[in-house]
């Protein structure tokens, strides 16, 4: 399906030498809203007032550092023919989401045993919080048009007509052709993912569970996503989609762990109590 129509201009703003893009604006919003959100949580739930800033400060660095290194190795041959510095343009683009919850759950781990705070409790406050930020990170990849779907039939045009808005559907027409938009199926996604978690952790499940619910969650939606996007990192020589491997991976070994942690009674401790309306 051809199109014709004009793109937004990724950079939001130029002061002299200093670039502000909406790729970096998005992500950080996302990033400071979730963090709102699990400092909240954690509050109400009693645990020391500045826990949750405090592992930020720490996962956020780490994050970024592991899902640009997790991206560039398996883009190596894109960067080995630039500027060696474009490895750390991440500005315009190029972080992978496993990547960096890698980082954000090493550095959890770690911060857990530091200040002595059981790491699942830590999980599941930041669970929501997490998969809510990316709902919003993903609109970051829509400034840049990138993690977008293939080319959409003129079925398909005439209908996103229908219920979506102008402005989606111009960012999505690159170089004349419109295209899937997978990173707004993503986000939407996340969001109804993100909902779930909140009924979950009024049920006061096991504690643990509700972090584990989010990564078999999203990891279902990556996985049939991924299958339509057009800019999937790939297992070295072969057609296999990274993330789609790895979601499998996280699916499975997380199934297993919530039936090991059952049976063999590893925890009795749940959410750590239903929310209590105040009067």
């Amino acid at each position: 399906m051809t199109c014709n129509a004009p793109a937004i201009d990724p950079v939001f703003l130029n002061m002299g030498p200093l670039t502000i893009y909406w790729y970096g604006l998005i992500i950080a919003f996302g990033a400071f809203l979730g963090l709102y959100l699990a400092t909240k949580e954690s509050d109400r739930l009693g645990l020391q007032k500045d826990l949750m800033v405090d592992l930020v400060v720490f996962a956020i660095p780490v994050a970024i550092i592991f899902a640009r290194i997790y991206y560039v190795f398996f883009e190596w041959e894109r960067y080995t023919g630039g500027p060696w510095w474009d490895v750390f343009a991440i500005w315009e683009g190029g972080i992978a989401i496993h990547g960096a919850l890698i980082g954000s759950v090493l550095t959890a781990v770690v911060f857990a045993r530091v200040r002595h705070v059981p790491f699942w409790q830590l999980a599941d406050i930041a669970a929501p919080s997490l998969i809510l930020g990316q709902a919003i990170g993903r609109w970051g990849n829509f400034m840049n048009q990138e993690a977008h779907g293939g080319p959409i039939s003129e079925e398909t045009f005439n209908s996103f007509h229908t219920y979506l808005p102008d402005f989606i559907m111009n960012q999505m027409c690159i170089d004349g052709i419109m295209y899937h938009p997978t990173f707004l199926y993503e986000s939407l996604w996340n969001i109804l993912v993100f909902i779930f978690l909140l009924i979950l952790r009024r049920r006061n499940p096991l504690r643990g569970e509700v972090f584990m619910s989010y990564l078999i969650a999203y990891s279902a939606g990556r996985f049939f996503i991924e299958g339509m996007r057009t800019d999937s990192l790939y297992v070295p020589g072969t057609e296999i989609r990274m993330a789609q491997l790895i979601s499998v991976i996280i699916i499975l070994a997380v199934i297993a762990l919530f039936w090991y942690r059952r049976k063999a009674g590893k925890t009795k401790k749940h959410y750590d109590g239903k929310i209590v309306k105040k009067k």
